[in-house]
C-alpha cells in the first residue's frame, strides 16, 4: 500500500485491492450483468438500482480517469470526523467505466490541479491514528 515501516490499515476494508496483474491498485466495484450499471463501492449482494435485477458481479474499476471538477478545502469539516491534513483537494473523477467518483485529489500544488486533465488512482496515508498506524485511503493524482 505504500513504503513505510509503520503498520498501514485501510480507512475502509474492501474499497481497493493492490494485488492486480498490472501491479497497481484498483478500486473494487460492482456491475450489473443485465443492464451494465456500475457501482462503487462494491455492493456485496442485492438488487441493481437501475434495472431491479439481482445480477451484480464484482469488478475492478479503471485506475485512470479525468478530473471534471476540483476544489481546495482550506478548513477542516465540522464534527471532528476528519483527521487528515488541511488544505486538501476534493473533486470529481470520471472513470472510463462510466462512473463518476468523489475523491481527494493529491498534488504538490493543490491550486494547479487541471480540470479536464487525466488522473490515476493512488493509495496514500490520510492520517496517523492514536496507536501510530497509518490510515490509508484512495486518492487520485494528476498524470502529466
Amino acid at each position: 500500500m505504500g513504503e513505510s515501516n509503520q503498520q498501514q490499515v485501510p480507512l475502509k476494508e474492501g474499497f481497493w485491492t493492490s494485488g492486480t496483474p498490472d501491479g497497481g491498485p484498483r478500486l473494487i466495484g460492482s456491475r450489473c450483468t443485465n443492464c451494465g450499471e456500475v457501482y462503487f463501492p462494491k455492493k456485496p449482494k442485492g438488487w441493481c438500482l437501475h434495472c431491479q435485477q439481482q445480477t451484480l458481479e464484482e469488478i475492478l474499476l479503471s485506475p485512470r480517469g479525468r478530473i471534471s471538477a476540483v476544489t481546495v478545502v482550506r478548513q477542516p469539516p465540522a464534527g471532528g470526523f476528519y483527521h487528515g491534513p488541511v488544505p486538501y483537494a476534493y473533486g470529481l473523477v470520471d472513470l472510463s467505466d462510466g462512473l463518476r467518483l468523489v475523491s481527494q485529489i493529491t498534488a504538490d500544488d493543490l491550486d494547479s490541479i487541471p480540470v479536464g486533465g487525466e488522473a490515476e488512482l493512488v493509495i496514500k496515508p490520510l492520517y496517523q491514528d492514536p496507536e501510530g498506524r497509518e490510515i490509508m485511503t484512495f486518492m487520485f493524482t494528476p498524470v502529466a
